[in-house]
């Protein structure tokens, strides 16, 4: 940069506080003014190099650029301040993906500590207070971003711990659901909790979520309602050949429905199966129980309707709750 650049600046920095981005567009206008050649030939070569440095930072080249003012500074020591600077500015420049604060740091600091007599000694300060804020900002981000890092990792191994003592409760159950093969003697069918559970001698064997009738709220009153039975029933008969995958039929309607129907004067409908999956679709596995989908049955997947049609022989009884 050019000493005028500096005499311009001077006037400018005592308006208002500015950011580094604003200083450095402002020292860099400098930089892209390529300094007028001296007469005497002394300054030749200084300011043939300068030239180039200039260039060469205005194509974007800051590393060959850095080198030029290198040389500068180590053939003549009689600009060697306003070279510091400029160095200083190519550091810590935006646009440089190579800048490097601590080292415009190091440049602005010898200008002030070597050169007290320097006009490039109070931009030079200017210049240090405003980078060392940027590298506190940068250290305080740098630390949040460390301890956010170590949080996700702890997140992580949390995450990663509770998986394994699922995968393993889960391994526990099956091994305890294997040894204990005794036939269930109960269903309890919960509608609102959409739960199936097999229960003998008042304890829990195993439950499962399951999908009722489209229209699941309220018993069954007719034939095509969509409802699932309310009441207790028992299992009247199996079919291993289902287009369900295996079916347990459950003895709707009792002597109640057949008699609110009469009453409605309407076919109480019947039909109503512990079942699967329809054959074909079996890939949509326990997603099924997301919405209710059959015509008043209750459905499981096909793994755990091999598991009921094994532990619930025909006569077992059936109640279903609301």
């Amino acid at each position: 940069m050019s000493r005028a650049l500096s005499t311009r600046t001077r006037t400018t920095v005592h308006k208002r506080p500015e950011g580094i981005g604003a200083i450095l567009h402002r020292f860099v206008v400098g930089i892209m003014i390529i300094p007028m050649l001296a007469g005497s030939c002394s300054h030749m070569d200084e300011n043939a190099l300068s030239q180039e440095a200039h260039h060469l930072f205005n194509q974007g080249h800051y590393r060959s650029a850095l080198d030029r003012y290198a040389q500068i500074f180590e053939n003549h020591p009689a600009v060697a301040d306003r070279v510091l600077f400029e160095m200083g500015v190519i550091h810590a420049y935006p646009q440089n993906v190579h800048k490097d604060y601590r080292k415009a740091l190091e440049c602005f600091q010898q200008v002030v500590r070597e050169y007290p007599d320097s006009e490039y000694r109070h931009d030079s300060q200017m210049m240090i207070l405003q980078i060392q804020n940027v590298i506190i900002k940068k250290e305080k981000l740098a630390a949040q971003q460390a301890a956010l890092e170590r949080l996700r990792q702890a997140v992580a191994s949390k995450t990663d711990e509770i998986a394994r003592l699922e995968e393993t409760v889960a391994a526990l159950e099956e091994k305890v659901f294997a040894v204990r093969m005794e036939p269930a003697d109960n269903v309890l069918i919960e509608k609102q909790a959409r739960r199936l559970t097999l229960l003998a001698k008042g304890e829990v064997i195993k439950t499962y979520a399951i999908a009722l009738g489209g229209n699941p709220v309220g018993p069954k009153e007719r034939a095509g309602d969509n409802k699932t039975p309310e009441g207790v029933y028992f299992i009247a008969s199996r079919n291993g050949n289902s287009s369900y995958h295996l079916s347990l039929q459950i003895s709707y309607p009792n002597e109640q429905d057949k008699m609110r129907a009469r009453e409605r004067g309407v076919h109480p409908g019947g039909d109503i199966m512990i079942h699967g999956i329809k054959n074909g679709f079996s890939p949509v596995g326990a997603l099924h129980a997301e919405k209710d989908w059959t015509q008043g049955c209750i459905a499981v997947t096909n793994q755990e309707m091999e598991e009921i049609y094994k532990l619930v022989p025909n006569g077992t009884r059936v109640e279903i709750t609301p």
